[in-house]
């Protein structure tokens, strides 16, 4: 599928910070009119947003929590009526929670993990196939779902929950990306390393990249501008023949 004469829409989760806003300030750079999705920060979104329309680009800011189903028919209803029908899907919100080990953790936390980072992108998925698929009268799209290397190193002793529910993200790419490989949507996954954002600071380590630097190949945390490149070359027609993949952005861990 050619993205050439499509108009492009993207709605990208957890848009207002960190590895989010990178892709919302490329993808307004590459043509895309952008729906920055925020959960609480609705100043930080706006300032994506007036970045975004600072360069000539068009975007909006919609609130909603990916863990809530109606929140996300929200998110899409609001983005159709005001940039029109979406093709590009950034499943990047995502939260982890204080380190520690398995058995401290509360069935409450682990629940909370897993609707935001697994329940949360499978629904907002849905919708996009459903706006997306020449099956549904689309005109095709691609979906980029941000998992973490965390999915293959496990976690331990740190969060185990949130590295698990990136594992299932991967799997759902896989699975995802054949079940509508035919239909004109291209399905694929970005595993970031050790990234400089403000989500080590949830899990009570906000010096993190510092920390464990010497554990990375390349001695060095990588930023949020390195992933989003990743993330819109798999969006972009540069992958056409690239689906059910998942790329590490990891520095080589």
């Amino acid at each position: 599928m050619s993205t050439e004469n499509l108009e492009k829409v993207v709605l990208i989760t957890g848009g207002s910070r960190g590895i989010g806003a990178a892709c919302a300030l490329l993808a307004a750079r590459q043509g895309y009119k952008v729906c920055v999705n925020f959960a609480s920060n609705e100043q930080a979104a706006l300032d994506v947003v007036k970045d975004i329309e600072n360069i000539g680009a068009s975007a909006i800011a919609v609130k909603g929590d990916v863990a809530n189903e109606a929140d996300i028919l929200h998110m899409f209803a609001e983005t159709k009526s005001r940039l029109g029908l979406v093709t590009g899907l950034i499943n990047n919100a995502g939260i982890l929670s204080k380190e520690g080990r398995l058995d401290t953790f509360s069935a409450e936390r682990i629940a909370r993990i897993i609707a935001v980072n697994v329940t949360g992108s499978i629904l907002c998925a849905r919708e996009a196939v459903k706006a997306m698929s020449t099956k549904h009268g689309g005109k095709g799209g691609s979906i980029v779902n941000i998992s973490s290397v965390a999915a293959t190193l496990g976690g331990p002793n740190v969060y185990v929950d949130y590295a698990a529910t990136k594992g299932a993200i991967d799997t759902f790419t896989k699975g995802l990306a054949l079940e509508v490989a035919t239909e004109d949507i291209r399905v694929n996954g970005v595993r970031p390393g050790i990234i400089n954002t403000d989500i080590h600071a949830s899990g009570g380590r906000p010096d993190r990249v510092e920390e464990l630097k010497h554990l990375i190949p390349m001695q060095r945390g990588g930023s949020a501008l390195e992933v989003a490149e990743v993330v819109l070359w798999l969006m972009s027609d540069a992958a056409s023949y690239v689906t059910g993949t998942t790329v590490d952005v990891s520095g080589g861990r």
